[in-house]
């Protein structure tokens, strides 16, 4: 498929979204109402309302408008034989995505894949069945309007067991499995899959106020990464250096702050001594966390690099940020925390693909190979050498 038809098909699917709203939201509705037992967490992921319908149909024009990921020539030599040999982007064939609750998944991380040539093989949680059979048909009907193989997209409508044993058999002959979900989930596809997979890691993210920084912005920043509890970008622990001047004024207003917007707030017993309001937790156990909910954990640290070991050993390595003044500070934290991606003075929630530029993305990666952090249209390729000759031969 050449780039101007898969564009068709992107638009064609933003103009059905577009038309079909109402019946989005009322198979949404229908998913929620079967699981009225599911937290806060869940169901912040699980709806679709106008907003997130919108961001959906935007992220398909983003990722229309790039350029075409496939055919990009990486390398390119000619030997003295004239015998030419060139290394290009080419698609990585069929992508397994395992999701749970997220909706959007359905059209942003497929749209995502589709754009670099893939063909993509969708397995959504059970808690989103009758809005992501609907979604599914969207894409469907958009690669019919476009004359385009409707098996670039498939649906999974797979139970647990028999998921599992598509991830051990690979009875689909898939190339690639990307798994956005919980700990479980994605330990499983890890040690039963025989084909690469790219891990969408939990989040677990640290935010650090150095002693030189804008405690006003530090509270602006935590406050916003705790604005969703259900994303992996969101804030969970912050450690504050212990010679802030004036710091049990600024941890009191701090907490006024919290506590204004819900977030319960927990800390080690040093730092509890110096604000009663905190709750004591001394189990070091919580610092690996991710916690998903309206809670954040405090903690005292004696610099930047006392703040660098902590999230060097306790973080998810996703995503973290260093609240300072100092731009020597910054970059010796930006250089030495081993996470995809790392703030100066900014809110971890940024770590999107599209607020990075490259539409909607297929998963946040806290590997290091094939990609780091977002991944985008551009980034699901793998590459083939092409080699062109008039008959040389090796001596």
């Amino acid at each position: 498929m050449n780039n101007k038809q898969k564009n068709k098909v992107l638009f064609s699917l933003a103009q059905l979204l577009e038309l079909n709203r109402e019946k989005i939201k009322e198979a949404n509705k229908a998913d929620i109402n079967a699981f009225p037992e599911m937290d806060d967490s869940m169901k912040d992921r699980l709806k679709v309302d106008d907003k997130k319908i919108d961001g959906m149909i935007q992220s398909l024009e983003e990722v229309a408008s790039q350029p075409d990921p496939e055919g990009k020539i990486l390398y390119e030599f000619v030997r003295e034989d004239r015998l030419r040999v060139v290394n290009q982007t080419v698609p990585f064939g069929t992508i397994l995505i395992i999701y749970e609750s997220r909706p959007d998944v359905t059209i942003e991380a497929a749209a995502t894949a589709f754009k670099a040539g893939n063909r993509i093989l969708l397995k959504g949680g059970k808690e989103a069945r009758q809005t992501n059979l609907l979604l599914t048909g969207l894409w469907k009907q958009a690669l019919a309007e476009q004359n385009a193989n409707e098996d670039y997209i498939q649906y999974l409508d797979l139970s647990r067991e028999e998921t599992q044993v598509l991830i051990k058999e690979n009875s689909h002959r898939v190339d690639l499995i990307i798994p956005r979900g919980g700990e479980g989930l994605i330990r499983f596809v890890q040690e039963n899959a025989s084909v690469p997979v790219i891990v969408s890691g939990r989040g677990n993210n640290f935010l650090y106020v150095d002693d030189n920084s804008d405690f006003a912005m530090a509270i602006r920043l935590v406050l916003n990464g705790k604005k969703r509890i259900s994303v992996c970008n969101a804030i969970d622990k912050v450690l504050i250096h212990k010679n802030i001047n004036g710091l049990k004024d600024k941890l009191s207003d701090l907490m006024t702050n919290l506590t204004k917007k819900g977030i319960e707030v927990w800390g080690n017993k040093q730092i509890v001594s110096l604000c009663t309001d905190i709750k004591e937790e001394n189990d070091a156990a919580t610092l690996c966390e991710e916690y998903l909910a309206p809670k954040l954990y405090l903690s005292l640290v004696d610099g930047t690099q006392d703040a660098i070991n902590m999230i060097n050993r306790y973080s998810g390595g996703h995503t973290a940020v260093i609240v300072t003044n100092d731009a020597t500070q910054a970059v010796e934290f930006m250089q030495q925390v081993d996470c995809a991606a790392v703030y100066h003075n900014a809110s971890s929630r940024f770590t999107d693909g599209g607020q990075f530029g490259v539409g909607a993305e297929i998963a946040i990666s806290t590997q290091k190979l094939h990609f780091r952090g977002p991944l985008g249209a551009q980034q699901l390729v793998t590459n083939k050498w092409f080699v062109f000759g008039n008959g040389q031969i090796r001596e």
